[in-house]
């Protein structure tokens, strides 16, 4: 097993976390996913046969990229989204 912990960006509020712990754990071999809301961090748990890349595409294509990744409004607006899905399945 592995870890990496990943600084992302546009991580807003639970509503995103829930959105990426859900999303992440659909990628079979990734065996937890913990947010930290306070540092902008996943740190994600996941079997040794898993390239990293694929977890920062993932979080990349949610609208989550990587702190060093350009940030622009297309992706901004893809976390806001997420977000928002994240909010309506925590009602």
């Amino acid at each position: 097993m592995k870890t990496a912990v990943i600084t992302i960006a546009n991580l807003k509020c639970s509503g995103c976390e829930t959105t990426i712990k859900k999303e992440l754990l659909k990628i079979e071999g990734i065996s937890s996913v913990k947010i930290d809301q306070e540092k902008d961090t996943v740190k994600v748990t996941f079997d040794d046969n898993i390239e990293r890349e694929k977890i920062t595409n993932k979080l990349h294509s949610l609208g989550y990229p990587e702190a060093t990744e350009e940030n622009g409004l297309l992706l901004k607006l893809k976390s806001y989204t997420s977000c928002m899905i994240g909010k309506l399945e925590n009602l």
